[in-house]
């Protein structure tokens, strides 16, 4: 073979590995770019920032960040730090701030692209813009002022970002620029995320109307249980009742139960405030936040005690912003320093301390939605009936929905005289929501930052305009208060629900079926601050709230029920803080953190009961079963294998009571189901159970039954896992993760992980103070003695930043995770950024 022969052969050789090195190459450029424009994104921390005239600073405004990257911010007006504060909000979460506006306006998919239509389909008939706009016109002029002061920080703050935030750069579309009236939007995204799950009670009410008889509605659907807890009564408000029909439902069939595994969470939306993405059915199990309070005379250092913490769906970054913002006070001189968890996208401290009060929310789950079944015209289905006879017609709005990398989408929208139209099935209803009336948004919420005293905190809450919140507050001289922050609905009579309440029977209340478009009254305006109940320096010197029935029944009828937790959570706080004679910080915190399942007690007996010597013999799983459950401290912590056994157990005889039932209301709508309809569905499993009720066909009597459901709860483990290995922590672990994390593919484990918390075993449950899923839990836990905040406790999930390159992304994730204490206060400066430059002459 010649010499030149072989050069061809050799170029052969070669040009792969060149197209090799090209490829790694243009990798390596394309890794280290996208590092950079990270890099990029993050804000400035120290130094100088020439604020532009438009900022109209009065003086320069410092942000002194700590170790975990809280801000304080101080500045010579509060108009000055609500530019400060937008300008930190956009710094570290603008994305977040974009999509809550967003998904509150329906104007997702112009960002997300078209899987965001169905978001977008269900959100914008409500035209909560058109809502923000106007609410925001009717504001005072100084809340007017508040709101553009941090709609300029705002974009003063994204614009000084060298380069947009990642995600942008990944959806290929520019960030849109903040207006005032998003302000307001924001807090109609909490709406959503608060309240909008009535919907599919009601509608899941309304499907098992038509399905079942009066007497079994009334057992599925019970309005009180032996767990309520109001704050007037020493527990139990009303018997359940003694039996349950005998007649055995035609859904009642075995079934498969899903319990043991996570729920399937499709698409990144699932992460967005005000959808859910999937598991819908856990989220029902999971309504909850707790807020309590103690007076000074049982506090250890005399000082009245508040302890916050809110559950939501858990993603990062989390929904809240630490902050504490200092400015002079406007009368009797001195400083004002409002600390606590700000909700990006507004200028305002949500829950914390001002040093002379201290105040936390939970929701109160009032009647705040109506469905109202429109009597349509066979020949105009845009005619309908409304009350005295006469045909209405509604009017046809066509809005136009943007999609990113799409066409837009033409969507008519039918709107009544209540509300937009919803079709559901062969029904049409109007929905009739407090969010959509003047009184639903505004920022009266500042009001907070000026008041001394518990008596003018109660008398300020029935003025804000938020979705309607338990409101528990604390002052510095020992005292405490419970009342209603938000809107509430005036209601006509409603004679049956108001005699049902006062003799205490467990009905379903007609507010929470559809009405009639014809005979429909809704609610005539809303009740002045001095209609609303409350309670001052109660004799018990104790306050708590966790989603329960506040109030005895006759005063719940007033407000309305749409979904009250069962109770076991506020039974078990109550009970928490009586034992605690001289209450601390780390008390109020281990109440908090109390994963002790007393809920699980009579379920434990039901089994335990049934696995005699008789049962376990020749059956080692069973064995097994009885001896870890036996031996099991009733903890639901992250080591408990009698916990998980008992749960799993619980959920079985769910699924063979309802679990058909549920498959068939979710072919109605993918949101139905039983405990959609029935959020004390615990109390009617408890009245099947003490009457051996409701065993399936073809099964011989109770106690094979039971067995049935043990055994094939524990089928429902995981293949391959001992009973013993079988611990809640590995079932129950965090799946804490950004929105993006979720449509990476799973061969890119270490992305994903980069954009998530770590997978760590969580403590805690349902029906328990420590409320815990794998993406759902506090959202923070804040204790503090308004006048002692350098005592308080905080922490939180997550971090203060939402760029995964900043060393604030998860820091101070961890002690969330094990409940540990961290400071109220923000620590020393380690990074100092001034907003100065021109307008400092001012």
């Amino acid at each position: 073979m010649t010499r030149s022969s072989l050069f061809p052969q050799r170029r052969r050789r070669v040009w792969p590995r060149i197209l090799l090195i090209v490829i790694i190459v243009v990798l390596a450029a394309a890794v280290l770019g996208s590092w950079l424009t990270l890099r990029a994104s993050l804000p400035q921390l120290d130094g100088t920032y020439d604020a532009p005239p438009t900022a109209s600073l009065s003086a320069p405004v410092t942000i002194a960040r700590d170790a975990l990257g809280v801000p304080t911010i101080e500045g010579g007006t509060r108009d000055d730090v609500a530019y400060a504060t937008g300008f930190v909000h956009a710094q570290d979460r603008f994305f977040q701030m974009d999509l809550l506006r967003r998904v509150a306006a329906g104007e997702m998919a112009a960002l997300i692209g078209p899987v965001a239509l169905p978001l977008d389909r269900r959100d914008r008939p409500l035209r909560f813009r058109e809502h923000a706009q106007a609410a925001l016109a009717a504001l005072p002029a100084e809340q007017r002022q508040l709101i553009d002061r941090y709609t300029a920080g705002v974009n003063d703050g994204l614009h000084a970002l060298r380069a947009r935030p990642f995600e942008y750069w990944v959806l290929r579309a520019p960030p849109a620029p903040w207006r005032a009236e998003d302000t307001l939007l924001a807090v109609y995204a909490m709406y959503f995320d608060l309240q909008y799950d009535q919907v599919a009670r009601i509608l899941s009410r309304a499907a098992l109307r038509e399905h079942a008889p009066a007497d079994l509605l009334t057992f599925l659907l019970p309005a009180t249980s032996r767990w309520d807890a109001p704050l007037d009564g020493p527990g139990a408000s009303a018997p359940l009742p003694a039996a349950p029909p005998a007649t055995r439902p035609p859904w009642l069939r075995a079934t498969q139960s899903t319990q043991d595994t996570e729920p399937d969470v499709t698409g990144w939306l699932g992460g967005v405030p005000g959808f859910v993405g999937g598991g819908a059915a856990v989220a029902n199990s999971m309504v909850g936040s707790n807020g309590f309070a103690v007076d000074g005379a049982h506090a250890a250092q005399g000082g009245a005690l508040v302890a916050s913490d809110m559950h939501l769906g858990l993603s990062l970054p989390n929904i809240w912003y630490r902050v504490s913002l200092v400015y002079p006070a406007t009368a009797g001189g001195g400083t004002r320093r409002i600390t606590g968890v700000s909700l990006p996208g507004a200028p305002l401290v949500v829950a914390g301390s001002n040093g002379h009060i201290a105040w936390a929310f939970t929701n109160s789950y009032g009647r705040f939605i109506d469905l109202i079944d429109l009597q349509r015209d066979p020949a105009d289905p845009l005619r309908y009936r409304v009350p005295g006879g006469a045909w209405e017609k509604a009017q046809v709005i066509h809005e136009r929905l943007d999609v990113n990398g799409g066409a837009s989408v033409d969507l008519p929208v039918v709107q009544t005289r209540w509300g937009p139209q919803l079709v559901v099935g062969s029904h049409a209803y109007a929905l009739h929501w407090t969010a959509q009336d003047p009184e639903a948004v505004n920022v009266n919420l500042v009001r907070l930052e000026d008041i001394t005293n518990v008596a003018d905190a109660l008398h300020a809450a029935p003025t804000f305009g938020i979705p309607t919140q338990n409101f528990t507050v604390a002052d510095a001289q020992g005292h405490i208060g419970w009342t209603l922050g938000g809107p509430l609905p005036r209601f006509a009579a409603d004679a049956n629900a108001g005699a049902a309440a006062d003799a205490g029977t467990a009905q379903a209340e007609p507010a929470s079926l559809p009405f009639t478009s014809d005979t429909y009254a809704g609610w005539q305006g809303y009740l002045p601050p001095d209609a609303y109940p409350a309670r001052l320096d109660p004799s018990a010197g104790r306050i708590w709230t966790a989603n329960n029935r506040i109030l005895p029944a006759a005063d719940m009828a007033r407000i309305g029920d749409a979904g009250t937790d069962l109770g076991a959570r506020a039974t078990q706080i109550r009970n928490d803080l009586l034992a605690l004679p001289h209450a601390t910080e780390r008390d109020m915190l281990s109440v908090q953190t109390d994963d002790r399942a007393f809920w699980t007690e009579s379920w434990r007996r039901t089994a335990l009961d049934a696995l005699d010597a008789r049962a376990i013999a020749g059956h080692p799983q069973r064995a097994a079963f009885r001896r870890l459950v036996e031996t099991w401290d009733g903890r639901a912590d992250a080591d408990a294998v009698g916990y998980r056994l008992v749960r799993a157990f619980y959920y079985s005889l769910y699924d063979a009571w309802f679990g058909p039932l549920d498959k068939q209301m979710a072919a109605l709508g993918p949101e139905l189901g039983y405990r959609a309809a029935n959020s004390r569905y615990e109390a009617t499993m408890e009245t099947l159970a003490d009457q051996h009720a409701w065993i399936p066909d073809g099964v011989a009597d109770w106690r094979a039954f039971m067995l049935d459901r043990i055994d094939h709860s524990i089928t429902q483990l995981p293949e391959g896992t001992k009973l013993e290995d079988a611990r809640w922590g590995d079932r129950n672990r965090s799946a804490i993760t950004h929105p993006f994390a979720r449509i990476l593919p799973a061969w890119l484990p270490w992305a994903r992980g980069w954009l998530s918390t770590p997978r760590d075993p969580l403590p805690g449950d349902i029906n328990m103070p420590r409320v815990q899923g794998p993406a759902f839990g506090a959202s923070e836990r804040f204790v503090v003695s308004p006048g002692r905040e350098q005592d308080g406790i905080f922490e939180m999930p997550g971090g203060q930043s939402g760029n995964p390159m900043s060393p604030y992304f998860i820091a101070g994730h961890e002690t969330w995770v094990h409940g540990e204490t961290a400071p109220f206060l923000p620590g020393a400066a380690v990074h100092t950024l001034t907003l100065g430059g021109a307008a400092d002459a001012h």
